[in-house]
């Protein structure tokens, strides 16, 4: 079968981060019906191992390595339900994308290669192993819980990359932030009024793969409307939603405020203002920014004036986008920040941020930055304990490999680089000494968004290099 017929039957499996039973079985079932010894670690990691093809015994072994999970977002409306309902696939000439949801080739692809790989009867290679990982998308514990035993390999290839031609041997390390805003409520006054703005339209991205982009966050932005409106004005806050995963830039968020119904209409005008300034100054990244503000119904509890305030200007203040560009590797993300979800529940506010770098030092000040601003609203933060930075190995031999193999195969150099996104690399070479380790990938677009696409003869060809790679492999 094809990358592409295999990468079907996987995105009919749904396999939410933390929630990927369905499609470990499925990966179960097909290697022991193709008559591949596989096992299943603690964490739920599954390791497939493939025998070598004959005259191919002495021939360095090697892993190569996907994720089974997906980043899992849909439009407004969409009735998906992702712990029960396929993918459904949209293809386009060579462009495979998903209606209404996230695609999930980051990293269903890696594992519909591996399967290509593996059953190719034209395939030459010694000894395989298939790593295949849970729960990469929020906080890479299936890498980090990876049994080293059951790995024999010194050689990796990672197929989680998103840019054919581009070979990464490095990437940044991230740190979470998480605070919670909990302050009493009281019900609105009869003499106010309730306004809801909303945010929507914006493209998203990857909070690694995009964040350079300088693509709108709709946090931000209606955080930013908040502030410059209770310049003039009172108002009393009765909710912000924002955002859906931390690895993704937020698309949308909706504030919900009462002020004294006098104030209104001219809170209302202001308000307007500020969205022809801000669709103005966002036209070329953003040009279907949509802002709305309008009425709402009912009698919501709101947050005292004080408190409201308070919450507002700390996301205000919150960085958000590039804080530093790496000196050592041009064009390069070095440190970065994501405010990437905000939710009510009750009384309590959760806001939680993204923080990555390639240097430990700035990826653990920008953590701190960033619990000390959110702080200043009276919520209390907390720093999760993040992953390490894929250090780039300059002298790295299987880099140097695939990089030649690559201009012998298609005539020009490929990129060598790092990657601002979190990869899977550097945890698993940090459980298994002497592991060399290189990453790849087709051409994706806009992953962890509802636009994610993918380049079907991108994907073969990819899956075509690699075959080449480990028939000549030493």
């Amino acid at each position: 079968m094809s990358v592409l017929d295999n990468f079907k039957r996987i995105a009919a499996i749904p396999r939410e981060s933390g929630h990927e039973e369905g499609v470990r079985a499925f990966i179960v079932g097909w290697a022991a019906s193709k008559g591949f010894e596989c096992v299943t670690d603690k964490t739920g990691n599954v390791i497939i191992y493939c025998p070598a093809t004959k005259g191919y015994e002495n021939v360095p072994e090697v892993a190569l390595q996907g994720h089974m999970d997906m980043v899992c977002v849909k439009r407004p409306g969409s009735k998906h339900d992702f712990r029960k309902d396929p993918i459904e696939l949209v293809q386009d000439g060579d462009i495979l994308r998903a209606k209404d949801t996230s695609l999930g080739a980051d990293d269903g692809m890696a594992i519909a290669t591996i399967m290509d790989i593996f059953t190719d009867p034209n395939a030459k290679h010694g000894k395989l192993e298939a790593i295949c990982t849970v729960n990469e998308e929020v906080g890479l514990t299936g890498a980090y819980g990876l049994d080293a035993s059951l790995i024999h390999a010194r050689k990796l290839i990672n197929i989680d990359s998103e840019e054919e031609g581009v070979i990464y041997v490095g990437c940044a390390g991230g740190s979470d932030v998480k605070a919670v805003f909990d302050k009493p409520k009281k019900p609105m006054c009869s003499c106010q009024e309730a306004v809801s703005l909303e945010i929507s339209g914006l493209k998203s991205g990857h909070s690694g793969g995009e964040i350079h982009l300088q693509r709108a966050n709709a946090i931000k932005v209606a955080s930013r409307m908040m502030h410059q409106m209770g310049k003039s004005h009172d108002y009393s806050l009765a909710s912000f939603d924002g955002g859906t995963k931390r690895n993704a830039i937020p698309a949308e968020a909706c504030v919900v405020f009462t002020a004294k119904k006098e104030d209104v209409p001219a809170i209302k005008k202001e308000l307007e203002s500020y969205k022809k300034a801000l669709i103005s100054e966002n036209r070329i990244e953003e040009p279907e920014m949509k802002i709305t503000i309008s009425a709402v119904d009912g009698q919501p509890s709101v947050y005292s004036k004080e408190d409201s305030r308070a919450f507002i200007n700390s996301l205000f203040m919150a960085p958000h986008g590039v804080l530093a560009w790496s000196k050592t590797i041009p064009g390069i993300v070095q440190t970065s920040c994501n405010l990437a979800i905000v939710r009510t529940e009750g009384n309590s506010i959760t806001v939680e941020t993204s923080q990555r770098s390639n240097v430990m030092s700035q990826r653990d000040a920008a953590s701190e930055r960033m619990a000390l601003i959110l702080a200043t609203s009276g919520a209390t933060t907390a720093i999760g304990e993040g992953y390490p930075a894929w250090d780039p190995d300059p002298n790295s031999k299987l880099a140097q490999f695939c990089a030649k193999a690559w201009e012998e195969e298609f005539g020009k150099k490929p990129v060598v680089t790092a990657i601002h996104a979190g990869l899977e690399c550097g945890i698993i070479n940090s459980k298994i000494p002497g592991m060399d380790s290189v990453s790849i990938g087709p051409n994706l677009k806009d992953v962890h968004t509802v636009n994610e696409s993918c380049s079907v003869s991108s994907a073969e060809r990819i899956s075509d290099f690699v075959k080449h790679l480990l028939s000549i492999i030493k």
